[in-house]
């Protein structure tokens, strides 16, 4: 029987202590999460943000820069340290991890398309779990806009997996904005072209804006591409990816 396959995307605010660098007691517990996945027969793949929050900690920068070459300099800096915390966590496991540094044109050349999905058919094989982050010093598009979303969807794409798992500092896809309305209600369920997730998270004149939940659902209409499911949920709920696992509904579902 074939492992199921699951990309789980994991964004700069839940990963670090509000802005303060990497929270390695949070990670701790989804790197326990992960390793109960692969129990149960679910290969995984990690798309981490957190490298530019970490490159500033230990530059001791206090505010984050607004010329890219700096930022760059800081996602290179607090790569490594993003990289350690979850080789360490995993080792406790026994299990190794392999750092998988992606910018999206890889994904849009067949020959280096090619390639990165032979990698990582054999990192899976291995039992490893792949950690994918954009190879910031050399991609601009992540550092202003997508915070590693459409990169999770595009990785889904690749090894066509079934689940991609989105988790925030948000509870998921709201009916309004919960900022401004207190009566917004969480979308439960959803299909990925129902048009009323057009109208919510509608770029031009959305209630989301660009950026922030708007990214993350057009990152779960691209995974639909290669009919995967989206969860979008709050990355602090107790355990949270086995309770996807276990069939609980959690943030948002969008079906493909």
């Amino acid at each position: 029987m074939n492992n199921k396959r699951w990309v789980v995307k994991i964004g700069s605010a839940l990963l670090t202590k509000n802005g303060q660098g990497i929270d390695k007691n949070l990670i701790s517990e989804w790197v326990e999460q992960i390793v109960y996945l692969q129990s149960k027969n679910i290969d995984v793949v990690l798309v981490s943000s957190g490298s530019i929050v970490e490159g500033m900690k230990r530059l001791g920068w206090k505010e984050k820069p607004s010329d890219i070459h700096k930022l760059q300099a800081a996602a290179a800096v607090g790569q490594m340290g993003l990289v350690q915390a979850y080789e360490y966590l995993f080792a406790r496991h026994n299990v190794h991890t392999a750092q998988v540094l992606l910018t999206q044109d890889n994904l849009t050349n067949a020959r280096h398309f090619e390639n990165i999905s032979a990698t990582l058919e054999n990192l899976l094989k291995l039992g490893t779990v792949p950690v994918i982050n954009e190879n910031d010093t050399v991609a601009t598009e992540e550092i202003k806009f997508g915070d590693n979303d459409t990169l999770a969807a595009l990785v889904a794409n690749l090894i066509k997996a079934d689940k991609l798992i989105i988790l925030t500092d948000q509870h998921g896809v709201f009916d309004d904005d919960p900022r401004n309305n207190s009566e917004a209600k969480l979308i439960n369920e959803i299909h990925y072209d129902d048009e009323k997730l057009e109208r919510v998270a509608g770029k031009t004149g959305g209630i989301l804006g660009s950026g922030g939940m708007y990214s993350k659902v057009m990152a779960a209409k691209q995974a639909a591409e290669s009919k995967t499911t989206s969860n979008i949920a709050w990355g602090r709920e107790e355990k949270v990816l086995i309770r996807i696992f276990d069939g609980q509904h959690i943030g948002t579902i969008i079906n493909c």
